[in-house]
């Protein structure tokens, strides 16, 4: 299986409101994946169609199946990760390892216990004790200690501090990924995640507007810092982003050869950042 999400014509309503519209792709087995987009954009709709929690139009098969109708059995070979981690408040952290532990055959206590000891999480703790933080905490650890072929992650580390951020991101490339696993990650701090990624798929009302891998984005957009005297035969060549800043003009050119526009100026790589801006404005 090289795909492990197919999606053909993927389409969700509600009511006269297009939250995805007609969007097709591939996610391939053994990559990292970004899904970004602003607030309202269709990411979490998506999210939740290749997880079989709502309905939509169109085609969709996740690790060989459909969402909609097997999504019990697709559950044994996902995990997923809200924006808002939802852990029972009135068991203790010792006890919803347990639990896990008893009904996921593919749980590893040791490795959450791993996970936790990086943590100020005490085990003998209630949930309803812990701050939203260490929740969150919680729940990426015992996700993490489960072996699942597809993991899905919508914000995961939102509410936390950046040390704990990028000590997830480094541990889930470190300590989880491999070339058996692949993960869908959206998340609003682009430049965190911007390492770790190998492809991207930027959506906006609902379309994408870009999907690609992070070699070929690095092939295709330049980033140009254009000088006054310049600034006409840039503009010649189509630049999709155009912003002054301190005298320069920082342009951002799609498919031109990169040799043409050192003429013009210093290049450099795009940023993610920069790049889902000039991709969202159309060079406004």
């Amino acid at each position: 299986m090289n795909a492990v999400v197919e999606a053909r014509g993927l389409s969700k309503s509600y009511g006269s409101f297009r939250a995805v519209d007609n969007v097709s792709f591939e996610v391939p087995l053994g990559r990292i994946v970004g899904v970004i987009g602003a607030n309202g954009a269709g990411k979490t709709t998506m999210l939740n169609a290749i997880l079989g929690l709502t309905r939509y139009q169109g085609e969709l098969r996740v690790l060989g199946q459909d969402p909609a109708l097997d999504r019990a059995k697709l559950m044994e070979k996902v995990c997923f990760i809200s924006d808002v981690a939802t852990l029972p408040r009135w068991m203790r952290v010792s006890e919803i390892l347990d639990f896990v532990e008893g009904v996921h055959p593919a749980f590893s206590r040791e490795v959450a216990l791993k996970y936790l000891g990086r943590t100020k999480i005490p085990l003998t703790k209630k949930v309803k004790a812990l701050s939203k933080g260490m929740v969150t905490q919680l729940h990426l650890a015992i996700v993490m200690a489960i072996d699942a072929q597809l993991l899905v992650l919508d914000e995961p580390t939102l509410g936390l501090d950046i040390i704990f951020r990028k000590e997830f991101y480094e541990c889930l490339l470190e300590d989880y990924f491999d070339h058996q696993r692949t993960i869908i990650v959206t998340t609003h701090q682009v430049e965190e995640i911007e390492n770790i990624l190998t492809d991207v798929i930027f959506i906006r009302d609902g379309r994408i507007v870009l999907d690609a891998s992070l070699d070929d984005i690095a092939e295709t957009y330049v980033q140009v810092a254009v000088t006054a005297d310049k600034y006409e035969d840039a503009k010649a060549l189509g630049p999709i982003y155009d912003k002054s800043v301190m005298g320069l003009h920082r342009m951002v050119f799609e498919g031109v050869p990169h040799d043409q526009l050192k003429a013009l100026g210093e290049t450099g790589r795009v940023g993610l950042a920069d790049l889902f801006v000039a991709k969202m404005t159309g060079g406004k």
